[in-house]
Order: C-alpha cells, then structure tokens, then sequence
C-alpha cells in the first residue's frame, strides 16, 4: 500500500498501478498543482502525519462504501513545493466512467473540508501567509515576515 502522504513529487502513474485493472474501464485523475497565483513561489503544506493519514483513510473508505466497485488512491504531498508541481493527486478506476468521476471528485471536496494539512504560501516579497484548507486568508490576509 503507498503511503498517502510524502515529501516526495507524487508519481501519477503509482497512483494509477494503485486502482486499474482490467474490470475498471473508466480512470479519473484529479491533480492539484502549484498555481501562479500573484507574488506566489510556492507553497508549504505541514501535517500532523497520523491524523491526516487516519483521515485519509477515513475519506477512502467512504468512497469504497459510495462505489463499491470503484478503487481510489490519494497522495498528498508535504514540505515545500513549488510553482507548477503537484501538492495532491487522486486516481478512482471504476467499470464505467461515471462512477471514476464520482468518486475522484467526492474525495477532493472532502479533502478540502476535512483534512488536517495546512497551506503556507511563500510570496517574492519573503513574507508568506497562511491559508485555510477552503483557500480562504486566514486573519484577513495576516503574512509572517
């Protein structure tokens, strides 16, 4: 089983070996990368490792329970990532396409809402601010210097 959080770049077609097979005709890959988003060179994301991998968990589980036929994989990545890299990639495979989008798009939005990573973009000026996980400013645009 691969581990669902790395400091490494996430390797897509890991993730994909992880959920194909012959009965799963239709594959949905989500990939979140590293946007130019203004002054933005990249971003931090750090973890309590055992919380967010339980939750992880969690969320793949439920998908399973949603699609019974449809197998998911997540990876999240940690540490500094810069622009244009992948920070998270999810790969469903299901018998039809339907359900691959589905499932792939049930565990990106509960990903958003529920786990424990937090986001520190890092800004050209050196300052950096903290994001929640909905991609809202955290204290009104707040930035550490």
């Amino acid at each position: 089983m691969m581990n669902p959080l790395t400091r490494d770049p996430i390797s897509v077609e890991s993730l994909m070996r992880v959920v194909q097979s012959p009965e799963r005709g239709g594959t949905c890959v989500f990939l979140g990368t590293v946007r130019n988003d203004g002054d933005v060179t990249g971003i931090e994301y750090s973890a309590y490792d055992e919380m967010a991998g339980t939750e992880i968990t969690r969320m793949l589980d439920e998908a399973r329970e949603r699609w019974p036929e449809a197998r998911v994989a997540l990876q999240h990545r940690l540490g500094l990532i810069p622009l244009g890299e992948a920070s998270i990639a999810i790969a469903a495979a299901a018998p039809h396409r339907a359900e691959a989008f589905a499932a792939c798009r049930y565990v990106i939005e509960e990903v958003k809402q529920r786990l424990p990573v937090w986001k520190k973009e890092l800004h050209a000026d050196g300052t950096a601010t903290w994001v929640d996980p909905s991609d809202k400013t955290v204290a009104g645009g707040l930035r550490d210097r």
